[in-house]
Parts: C-alpha cells; structure tokens; sequence
C-alpha cells in the first residue's frame, strides 16, 4: 500500500485538442520549412551565378595566359614561359574545382527546389484539408444544434403528454369522486 504511494503514475493530459488548431500548426510548421527550403535554394542560385561567372574568368584568364605563352616562345623568353606554364596550371586547377562547385551547387539547387515544390504541394493540399475539415465542424455543430433543439422540443413533448397524463388522472379521478358522492346521495 505504501509502495503505490511512492510510484505514483504522472496523468496524461485529457485536454481536448481542436483538430483546426493542429492542422494550423502544422502549415505554419511547413509553410516555414519550405521558406527556409527556399531561402537556402535562392543561396545556391545565387552562388551558381557566382560559379558561372568564375568559369568564364578562368576561361577567359586561359586564353590569355594562352595567347602570352604564345607570344614569350616566339621571342624565345624561356623564363617567361616557364611561369605562364605553371600559371596555366594553377588556372585549370581552379577551373576545374569551380566547374565541380558549379555542378554541385547546381544539382543541389534543383533538389532543393524539388524540395520546395514538394512541400508548396503539401501545404496546398493540407490547406484543402483544413477548409474541408472547417466545413464539416462546421456542419457537425450544426446538425449538433438542430439535434439539441429536437431533443429539446422532444423533452418538451414527453413533459405536454406527462401533464396531459396528470390532468387525465385527475379528471378520472374527479369522476370517480363524483360517481361515489351520487351514490351517497341516491
């Protein structure tokens, strides 16, 4: 007895939730993921136009360091063919890395705004979800309340015919007083 005391079980909470309110709270939870969804695909666009732009200066950098290559070896400048050799490869190096950024940046810009379709779709849906769950709450607590009312009138009803009843009684009862009394008197 004494141990049921100590090993007291927590209540759960049996507060009614409304299923409108739920719904609510729901969108707005994906309504926000999709904006940061969002906001985080418009960063990769933004960092892909960036990329796209880098490439084309490494391109453009190598046709330069291209053409001056050319022009040190005809004038026979060893040394001056030596560092563009070496800037050209530093240049492809970056080139490169910056066309696998622009790839990744690009496949998961797409993802993420496969993501954020996704989730504008979801939230589209639980919003018809919500309207049409509103309308039938709406109707239940109408039928509700026609229903109530019947009961009501029905209550009333069964009270009319339990006076009737009463007053039935009492007019047999009347008779039956004035049937004995004659029988008195005659």
């Amino acid at each position: 007895m004494f141990f049921g005391l100590l090993w007291k079980r927590k209540k759960e909470s049996s507060r009614a939730v409304d299923p409108l309110a739920a719904l609510d709270q729901l969108l707005e939870n994906l309504e926000r993921q999709a904006a940061e969804v969002r906001k985080s695909a418009a960063t990769l666009l933004a960092l892909k136009g960036d990329l796209s732009r880098a490439v084309e200066r490494y391109t453009r950098r190598l046709e330069d360091i291209g053409s001056r290559r050319a022009t040190a070896e005809t004038r026979g400048d060893a040394k001056a063919v030596t560092v563009l050799k070496r800037d050209r490869e530093q240049t492809e190096g970056l080139l490169a890395s910056t066309r696998d950024s622009l790839e990744r940046a690009d496949s998961d810009a797409k993802l993420l705004l496969e993501a954020a379709a996704e989730l504008g779709e979801r939230v589209a849906e639980l919003r018809r979800e919500r309207e049409s769950a509103a309308a039938r709450l709406t109707v239940g607590g109408i039928v509700t309340d026609a229903l109530r009312e019947r009961v009501a009138r029905f209550e009333q009803a069964l009270v009319v015919d339990a006076a009737r009843d009463e007053v039935e009684r009492a007019h047999a009862l009347a008779d039956i007083y004035r049937e004995e009394m004659r029988d008195k008197e005659g």
